[in-house]
């Protein structure tokens, strides 16, 4: 009774920590996805295209669409890796523009794929990751500009 006793609880102690350890990975990864899509946002607020190169991948894969007026209908805008890096080399260099709109959100994140939010002063990115060599990286955006008002 004894050794059926002790075997149990070993059991129920492996169990637990197993579930604290899946627990920790799965907090560790949300934390990494949120990091990867600030950087995003904040190295273009900040001109760091090294903050780019960090969290997106080279194979990005970017699309958005904006208005030129409020009436006017939506223009897309295709954008490469190499695009973003020098866009965040230039878009805010005067340091002029308005970096105050800034929310992330992290919507879903399993064990190698992952999406985000990303609400900005351009407007609202959704955005695809996926882990490489154990580290985040944005691989798809899908984007639009702030709908019009009224």
């Amino acid at each position: 009774m004894r050794l059926a006793f002790r075997a149990a609880v070993i059991a129920l102690a492996i169990a637990t920590t197993s579930i604290t350890t899946i627990a920790q990975n799965r907090d560790a990864d949300r934390e990494a996805v949120r990091q990867a899509a600030l950087d995003y946002v904040e190295g273009v607020y900040n001109v760091e295209p090294a903050r780019i190169e960090r969290s997106v991948h080279p194979t990005l894969v970017k699309r958005g669409f904006y208005k030129d007026t409020a009436a006017g209908p939506y223009l897309e805008s295709p954008m490469t890796y190499e695009q973003l890096v020098r866009l965040a080399a230039n878009w805010n260099k005067e340091k002029k523009r308005d970096i105050s709109i800034k929310e992330v959100a992290v919507l879903d994140v399993l064990d190698q794929t992952a999406v985000a939010k990303v609400t900005a002063a351009w407007g609202i990115d959704y955005m695809q990751l996926a882990k490489f060599e154990g580290r985040w990286k944005i691989v798809q955006i899908l984007w639009q500009s702030h709908p019009p008002k009224g």
